[in-house]
Order: C-alpha cells, then sequence, then structure tokens
C-alpha cells in the first residue's frame, strides 16, 4: 500500500496558496503519486492514520463520497 510522504507534503503545503490542508493534500496526492483514480486516493488517504482524521471529519466513508467531494469543492 502507498503510504503518505508527509516530509514531501510539508515542502509541497509551502508552495500551495490553498488554505484548506484536505485541498492541498489531494493535490499532492494527485501530483506526488501521479494518480487521479478517485478509488486509489481514498485507499491512500483511509491507510494513513492522520488523512483519516480529515477524512472523518468531512464525513467521506466511501471513494464515491471522495468524489462527490472533490466535484464540489472543485465548484
Amino acid at each position: 500500500m502507498t503510504q503518505i510522504n508527509w516530509d514531501e507534503y510539508k515542502t509541497y503545503k509551502k508552495q500551495s496558496a490553498k488554505d484548506d490542508n484536505f485541498i492541498i493534500l489531494l493535490d499532492f496526492i494527485r501530483s506526488y503519486y501521479n494518480t487521479t483514480n478517485e478509488a486509489h486516493i481514498y485507499d491512500i488517504l483511509v491507510d494513513d492514520e492522520l488523512s483519516q482524521m480529515m477524512l472523518d471529519k468531512r464525513d467521506i466513508k466511501t471513494p464515491e463520497d471522495l468524489e462527490k467531494y472533490l466535484y464540489t469543492s472543485a465548484m
């Protein structure tokens, strides 16, 4: 399973103009791990304790919930 490289994330975050850490994390995963598949992104997130808390905070429990969140946050 892919694990989030938090050191690289911190570097990525410094360069981001966005305020929401979760959106920055999603952008980081897309970029760093070169994936746009919501199911794969969800698997990465759910396997990490900190990102699992971010999912719980947003009531994201499935890859489909993540896809809905991505769609609504992009608008």
